[in-house]
């Protein structure tokens, strides 16, 4: 999705867009746990326990979802079939030429919106292409950029639920287990447009310093939770404000798109090894620094995403300096 949203939209739109693609991760997770805690009233209904009816909700909800995607995903400017992108105009007047875009009119509409950005259009891959992929710092850099992200946070582990569900005094009902930590997803929301709308206007489209201060907050968060001996209203504000470090995905998406934007291949690659490549980072990384049997302290997953946000500062500051001696 990154891909197709970085072929469509321009500088002073493209944080904003992604940003607000990403916040639906966010609102899903607010809701699922809603749905949880109202799913949770239904068990032994129908002869159904809760979480049997929590599968059979997923599915309905899915399955829409699956058929919507179908049909309105556009791929990208030159490729297209949308249908909603392809109308049939019998005719064209005057003032149709000024009020209508329709048709091949959008597609071509997004192809020059590209160009005027600099954005390349489609070439064959060559093995000239990879090897120039591969030997520049594109690659590397912004994927190192993404995987400390992704994996620079408690998403792998339900830190906030697990703190409460192991609360004696006082003890937290099921219903506010899973509603209390949607909070955090709520600031996540909020904080992601923020980034966006800011990213875009005011910081003249700098993608670094939502970056930069999304990581020292994440440190200044994980960096207490890890010593563990707080007071309990600052342990609550760092559950809520983990949410700070959780919005900065189509900030790096942006930017990543904006640094390989004379190449439609390189960023092609270079956005799918950013995504790719965290998720296996993910894939094993939890099971070692969030360990079910250490919750909820998770004293070593707390200390390895502060490290990790510290690493993406630095690495954010190293591909600004590069930025800029390219642009030179």
């Amino acid at each position: 999705m990154q891909y197709i949203i970085g072929s469509w939209y321009r500088k002073d739109e493209l944080a904003k867009r992604s940003c607000v693609f990403h916040t639906s991760g966010a609102i899903a997770t607010m809701f699922s746990g809603y749905l949880m805690a109202a799913v949770y009233r239904l068990d032994g209904r129908g002869g159904l326990a809760g979480w049997k009816w929590l599968f059979i909700m997923d599915g309905v909800i899915s399955l829409p979802v699956a058929f919507a995607g179908y049909y309105f995903i556009p791929d990208i400017p030159e490729n297209t079939r949308a249908p909603y992108l392809n109308k049939e105009v019998s005719f064209i007047d005057e003032v149709d030429c000024i009020l209508l875009i329709g048709g091949w009119q959008e597609r071509a509409y997004g192809q020059e919106r590209m160009e005027l950005e600099g954005r390349k259009p489609r070439q064959p891959y060559t093995k000239a292409k990879f090897k120039r992929i591969l030997s520049s710092w594109h690659i590397y850099l912004l994927s190192l950029l993404y995987i400390t992200f992704n994996n620079g946070n408690s998403s792998a582990a339900p830190v906030f639920a697990q703190y409460l569900k192991e609360s004696k005094d006082p003890k937290y009902s099921v219903s506010e287990i899973n509603v209390y930590p949607t909070g955090t997803y709520a600031v996540q929301v909020v904080v992601t447009l923020i980034y966006a709308w800011t990213s875009d206007s005011l910081l003249d489209g700098r993608r670094w310093p939502p970056i930069v201060f999304g990581g020292l907050v994440n440190i200044l968060t994980y960096a207490s939770l890890a010593v563990w001996d707080i007071p309990e209203g600052w342990r609550w504000t760092c559950y809520y404000l983990i949410g700070f470090g959780g919005g900065l995905s189509g900030i790096c998406m942006a930017w990543a798109h904006e640094i390989c934007t004379e190449d439609h291949e390189e960023r092609a690659i270079v956005v799918a090894s950013m995504n790719e490549l965290a998720y296996v980072f993910q894939a094993w990384l939890p099971l070692i620094v969030w360990q079910q049997i250490e919750a909820p302290e998770y004293q070593k997953g707390f200390i390895t995403v502060s490290c990790l946000a510290f690493l993406m500062i630095v690495t954010a500051f190293v591909i600004r300096s590069l930025q800029i001696r390219q642009s030179a």
